[in-house]
């Protein structure tokens, strides 16, 4: 991939990352999901790379990468590994109440 390609692809990630709402269903594997693309472009690379490095399969990092579906913790933990990342999880009140939630 050149550089000028993972420029845009890094580009188009980061901006589904920040318009991302964790209050809509899905859209913290949406989230999830373009921060692992962002990380493996920044470190320059390929889906099937990371999935070598993780044990899994290209198709797999792409599901993730894509939101199909809330990835697992045993998932994220070999992802971060492989990325050489520390993994956190963030527990805190909601900016909005979602309706019928008190």
């Amino acid at each position: 991939m050149t550089r000028e390609r993972r420029q845009r692809v890094l580009q188009r990630v980061t901006g589904a990352l920040e318009r991302a709402d964790d209050s809509e269903g899905g859209a913290l594997a949406t989230a999830v999901g373009a921060r692992v693309a962002q990380e493996r472009l920044r470190r320059g690379l390929s889906q099937r790379e990371l999935a070598e490095l993780c044990g899994t399969t290209q198709s797999a990092i792409a599901r993730l990468e894509a939101g199909v579906r809330p990835p697992r913790l045993s998932t994220l933990i070999r992802v971060a590994n492989a990325l050489d990342c520390a993994l956190e999880v963030d527990l805190r009140p909601r900016a909005r109440p979602r309706k019928g939630r008190t």
